[in-house]
C-alpha cells in the first residue's frame, strides 16, 4: 500500500496555477495530493485557458462523502479534483481537454466537473 504524503513546498511552487490551500480536506484539514496528478491538473488548466476554482481536492477516508465507499474514492488517494463551472462552454472545454490529456475519470455535474487520474478502465459519468 502506498503511503500518502503532502507535496513538498518546492513542488507546490513549481505549479503555475494552484496553491496547497485549494486542496485541503474540509473535514480533516489534511492535504495529501499526488504531485503527478497536480502537474496534470496544472496542464489541464493551461490548456483550458481560463481560471479554475477547486471545490474539492483531497478528502480523508472519514470525510462524509467518502465513508460509505468500500475502498475509498479517488479523492482519498489525492488523484482527484472537482472544478467549479458556471458556463456550459467551460464545462465542455474542461471535458474535452481532460479527455485529450488522458484523465481516467470525468464526472459532469451542473456546477462542477470532477477529474481524476484513475488507472483502471476510463469512465465518464453524470451526477
Amino acid at each position: 500500500m502506498t503511503t500518502l504524503s503532502e507535496p513538498t513546498e518546492s513542488q507546490w511552487k513549481s505549479l503555475k496555477f494552484f496553491t496547497p490551500e485549494e486542496f485541503v480536506c474540509s473535514h480533516s484539514g489534511e492535504n495529501k495530493m499526488n504531485f503527478e496528478f497536480l502537474q496534470k491538473l496544472d496542464l489541464l488548466r493551461l490548456h483550458c485557458g481560463f481560471p479554475f476554482e477547486i471545490t474539492s481536492g483531497f478528502r480523508s477516508k472519514d470525510h462524509p462523502s467518502e465513508v460509505h465507499k468500500t475502498h475509498g474514492g479517488t479523492h482519498t488517494l489525492g488523484i482527484a479534483a472537482d472544478i467549479k463551472v458556471g458556463y456550459g462552454i467551460n464545462r465542455r472545454t474542461i471535458v474535452e481537454k481532460a479527455l485529450e490529456l488522458g484523465f481516467g475519470g470525468i464526472g459532469v455535474a451542473h456546477g462542477f466537473v470532477h477529474v481524476d487520474d484513475r488507472k483502471s478502465v476510463p469512465v465518464l459519468w453524470t451526477y
